[in-house]
C-alpha cells in the first residue's frame, strides 16, 4: 500500500466555543490547513509542536506514546480541536510530536471514512455516503430509549 495523504482543516475548538459565547469574533478563530498523512497503524492523531502553537492549543496533560520500534515516551496532549476532512468534521485531541500532521484511527472512525489503498485516498463509508454515522452499543441504545420515560 502506498502513502495516503489528505487535505485537512484544523480549528481550535475552544476558539469556536468562545465565538458562540460572544467572547471572540469569527475572524479570531485560529485554523490551520495541512496535507496530512493517514496512518492506519496509529490510534491517535498527531500534530507537530509548531502546529499546536499556531492553533493556540493548550496542553491538557501527558500521554504515553509507543513508537513502531517499541520505544515509549511521555508526550503532551492538546485541548480539543476540530478536524475537518471532505466536509465531515469531528472533535479530537492530538498528541504533540513529530514534524507532520497524522490522521489516525480515531478520526477515521468518527468521520466514517475508509482508506482506498489502490487509489491512495480516503472515501466515505459506502453505507453512509452523505454523512458519518456513529455506532453505539446496545446498552447505550436501551438507555436512550428510557430517557423520554424518565423525563416525562
Amino acid at each position: 500500500m502506498g502513502e495516503v495523504r489528505v487535505g485537512v482543516r484544523l480549528t481550535n475548538a475552544v476558539d469556536e466555543a468562545l465565538v458562540r459565547r460572544g467572547m471572540l469574533t469569527p475572524e479570531q478563530i485560529r485554523t490551520y490547513e495541512a496535507d496530512a498523512l493517514v496512518d492506519t497503524g496509529a490510534v491517535r492523531m498527531v500534530v507537530p509542536p509548531q502546529v499546536a502553537t499556531r492553533l493556540g492549543l493548550g496542553v491538557r496533560g501527558q500521554r504515553v506514546a509507543e513508537y513502531a520500534d517499541g520505544r515509549t515516551q511521555s508526550v503532551s496532549v492538546t485541548e480539543p480541536l476540530v478536524v475537518e476532512i471532505d466536509g465531515r468534521d469531528t472533535l479530537e485531541e492530538a498528541l504533540i510530536l513529530g514534524d507532520e500532521v497524522l490522521i489516525a484511527q480515531t478520526v477515521l472512525e468518527k468521520l466514517d471514512l475508509f482508506v482506498d489503498s489502490q487509489r491512495r485516498r480516503l472515501v466515505p463509508n459506502p453505507a453512509h455516503p452523505d454523512q458519518p454515522v456513529t455506532k453505539v452499543n446496545f446498552a447505550a441504545t436501551r438507555a436512550a430509549q428510557r430517557v423520554p420515560a424518565l423525563l416525562g
